[in-house]
């Protein structure tokens, strides 16, 4: 459904920039295409600085990056942004073929967070089943409805890994917003088909920046929210490992993402979207994927 939407959307953008540069600037079909680009490339480039800004206005502490350092974080979110929102979801088919799942005693299952879908893991996907592990995906849809609502969704899809490796229990690796999904599933469920969760950035305690989110989801992850003080008051039942980046750009006080019961893992100076292309952060999370819960 979203790399769907988002092609439609993606479609009817382009269209608007070629009938503006046609039919209002008459420009010729050379520099009509040339602004159509240009304007694909800023209206994201605006997105991200609207991030980065909210990362800074309402930033927790940490140490400060030199000018390149940061400069560098910045340009890689901009150009996984890109890639994730422009050519991976849209075009999900081609990059992310359907799950291997032969059978495994200890399986991961990778959720995803706000506005994504499956595809976004295709990168990570291969680097975990090149270490050894078998990888399930989910997509949660329908994207911006409550969060509880897309939490039958992620039952589901451990049932359907559990019967397919043969496996009691999975490992939940979650981005974002997805480990909130999990934590709504444990709260439910209990730990009988979880053996860890395993969360990136995900808003433990909220984030500011959903001040200006669509959905209903996006109400329920503001910092302070009914739903958040709900969740809060279920005590995890199962171990649980957050992995914290003290530099990120959609989850704002960035200590936020800390959560209470959990082991705290801080991650290397990386955008919120870029981490799930970087090596560093694949390599963190392999290593502790082979310790013992």
């Amino acid at each position: 459904m979203v790399p769907v939407s988002l092609l439609f959307w993606l479609g009817l953008e382009i269209a608007g920039y070629l009938y503006v540069g046609r039919h209002y600037l008459h420009a010729d079909w050379v520099a009509t295409l040339l602004g159509a680009f240009g304007g694909i490339l800023g209206v994201r480039a605006g997105i991200n600085a609207i991030t980065w800004t909210f990362a800074v206005a309402h930033g927790s502490p940490a140490p400060a990056l030199g000018f390149m350092r940061r400069a560098r974080m910045v340009i890689e979110e901009y150009l996984a942004f890109l890639l994730t929102f422009v050519l991976v979801i849209p075009f999900e088919r081609l990059w992310m073929p359907a799950d291997r799942l032969p059978q495994s005693s200890h399986p991961v299952l990778l959720v995803h967070g706000y506005g994504c879908s499956r595809g976004v893991w295709w990168l990570l996907r291969k680097r975990l089943e090149a270490a050894g592990h078998t990888v399930g995906t989910v997509s949660l849809a329908p994207p911006y409805i409550s969060l509880g609502r897309l939490e039958p969704l992620l039952n589901q899809r451990i049932e359907e890994v559990c019967a397919a490796t043969g496996s009691r229990q999975v490992t939940l690796v979650c981005h974002s917003m997805g480990g909130l999904i999990a934590r709504c599933y444990l709260a439910r469920h209990g730990r009988e088909r979880v053996a860890r969760l395993i969360t990136l950035a995900s808003p433990h305690q909220g984030s500011d920046m959903c001040q200006i989110g669509f959905g209903q989801n996006a109400r329920e992850m503001t910092s302070g929210s009914l739903w958040l003080q709900d969740m809060a008051a279920e005590p995890l039942s199962v171990p649980a490992i957050s992995l914290r980046n003290a530099y990120d750009n959609y989850v704002m006080p960035q200590d936020n993402q800390r959560l209470p019961g959990a082991r705290d893992v801080e991650l290397p100076p990386v955008g919120h979207i870029a981490m799930l292309y970087d090596v560093r952060v694949a390599d963190r999370l392999i290593e502790l994927l082979q310790q013992k819960p």
